[in-house]
């Protein structure tokens, strides 16, 4: 027996009967007679979805060189941080980040109260991911996942696994697949949440029913907040520390891994003394940034390898946090102005 079409699917199924939609016998640019499809599809067939839906669907994805360009230079790997800094750290987006702070004041203070994860973090996330919702991708998700998932064989797999993710998501919210749009990697909404995240982390933080992220600043709030949670964020604890190298040290110590993985009392014994008042028992992984002045040291703690669960990324989880930091004082400036 088939599988009855949810509303959504319906709603597919109607776009392309209007001959709006590449088929998978059509001569469009989908994706339903790519090699890796029929695995994927069998997959989801055995889960219970239809499979006339699933090649109609992979039919419609088109395939985007412009993604496949961007995910072969992503900022990241090519700048330094001083390059980094620059495109996150000036004051438009620190004041933009004080304006949504202001008109979501009950939200973000919930949010800290139930989940532990300060305003100023989540905040800081929404800006850099997106500004604060300006910037949330003309993609739409499912050529972005389909052109990574069968185009780019360097991720192949993953993209897949979002894939089918997505099919699944919007089956379960009731969304018209087609309609989504995100970035060029497949991300959505404010927090910028890949399928599986949104499936394993979204959360209905107004209490209407429905995990809009897409729309909703209340809900992606709280996705951002629980998304933090979840991968171990401890509140109160410090994110960074400054150092002072006291003798020449191992260069392979340097940007070893975003995991702490040594102890603040062992980095003391080689020579890598922090400020005072931390637990010398809690790990830390030591990191260099590059600027056009030189360089500079800090010890990453755990509440920053936190952040680099967002994104596996020392740059982008420096980022947030000096982001943070910032509209934090400008938000406690304006409040007691």
């Amino acid at each position: 027996m088939r599988k009855v079409l949810a509303p959504a699917m319906v709603t597919l199924a109607l776009v392309l009967q209007s001959g709006c939609a590449s088929t998978a016998t059509g001569m469009g640019t989908g994706y339903a007679n790519h090699p890796d499809a029929q695995p994927l599809i069998n997959e989801l067939v055995a889960e219970g979805f239809d499979r006339r839906y699933l090649e109609d669907l992979l039919g419609d994805a088109s395939r985007q060189e412009s993604i496949l360009k961007a995910m072969s230079r992503p900022a990241e790997r090519r700048l330094n941080w001083g390059e980094y800094r620059k495109i996150f750290i000036e004051q438009q987006r620190i004041d933009q980040g004080v304006q949504f702070w202001r008109e979501n004041a009950a939200a973000l203070a919930r949010a800290e109260r139930e989940y532990g994860v300060p305003a100023e973090i989540i905040v800081a996330i929404i800006g850099v991911e997106t500004r604060y919702g300006r910037i949330t991708g003309s993609y739409r998700v499912i050529d972005a996942l389909a052109t990574l998932g069968f185009d780019y064989p360097k991720r192949g797999e993953f993209f897949q696994g979002q894939l089918k993710e997505y099919v699944r998501l919007v089956q379960e919210e009731q969304i018209d697949p087609l309609s989504l749009k995100g970035s060029y990697a497949g991300a959505m909404g404010y927090g910028q949440f890949i399928p599986s995240s949104y499936r394993a982390y979204a959360v209905d933080f107004d209490g209407d029913h429905k995990r809009d992220i897409w729309n909703n600043k209340t809900d992606a709030i709280g996705s951002v907040a629980n998304y933090f949670a979840e991968h171990g964020w401890k509140n109160g604890e410090p994110v960074l520390s400054n150092v002072v190298i006291n003798k020449p040290a191992d260069p392979s110590w340097f940007n070893a891994g975003l995991k702490p993985e040594v102890s603040l009392a062992q980095w003391r014994e080689r020579g890598i003394t922090t400020r005072q008042g931390l637990d010398q028992d809690q790990l830390a992984t030591l990191m260099e940034f590059q600027t056009a002045d030189g360089e500079f040291y800090r010890l990453g703690l755990h509440n920053f390898y936190v952040i680099t669960r967002y994104n596996h990324s020392r740059l982008y989880a420096m980022a947030v946090y000096e982001l943070s930091q910032l509209i934090r004082d400008a938000y406690g400036r304006s409040t007691q102005g």
